[in-house]
């Protein structure tokens, strides 16, 4: 499965959620306030979650594992994005990144576990980047969605913690 190519480029941090499983907090809208660009890593569990999204910025989202029926079962499972120059593979499970897609970081949901850290591949360094769960809380797992800064000097993240 190889993904289609979209291609971007934009001036300001990317605003990521994943596993809002129905629930937009009020706290995640402040924070993702000023985006120009949103991205939903799945588990979105109710379209009016994408919809709300997009008042405040474009949203690009994959399916996850709950959004099996209506419109959240369209979304694609993967997307390959090349934002100012550099490309992200996006998908809910980690464990169904696809190999074909060549990509500097891999934007990923479902464990609810944030995650942020570099790799060392075949290719060169890969961002895996999980922004945590901003919706219902799993177990003692922390509330959060991430950041992304893209631009020439290359990929910088952040997980930001939900001021609850």
């Amino acid at each position: 499965m190889t993904a289609l190519t979209e291609t971007f480029e934009i001036d300001a941090p990317v605003g990521v959620i994943s596993d809002t499983h129905g629930l937009l907090r009020d706290e995640a809208l402040t924070l993702l306030t000023g985006c120009p660009m949103l991205i939903h890593l799945g588990d979105v569990g109710d379209p009016a979650i994408l919809e709300r999204l997009s008042e405040l910025a474009p949203v690009l989202a994959v399916r996850g594992n709950i959004d099996r029926e209506g419109e959240c079962a369209a979304l694609p499972s993967h997307r390959r994005l090349v934002i100012n120059g550099r490309a992200l593979q996006l998908v809910h499970d980690i464990s169904d990144i696809d190999a074909g897609i060549n990509c500097e970081a891999i934007l990923h949901g479902h464990s609810h576990k944030p995650r942020n850290e570099w790799r060392d591949t075949d290719a060169g360094r890969q961002l895996w980047f999980n922004p945590g769960a901003a919706g219902k809380r799993r177990f003692r797992l922390p509330i959060t969605l991430g950041k992304l800064w893209i631009d020439a000097d290359g990929i910088r993240s952040a997980v930001i913690h939900l001021p609850l």
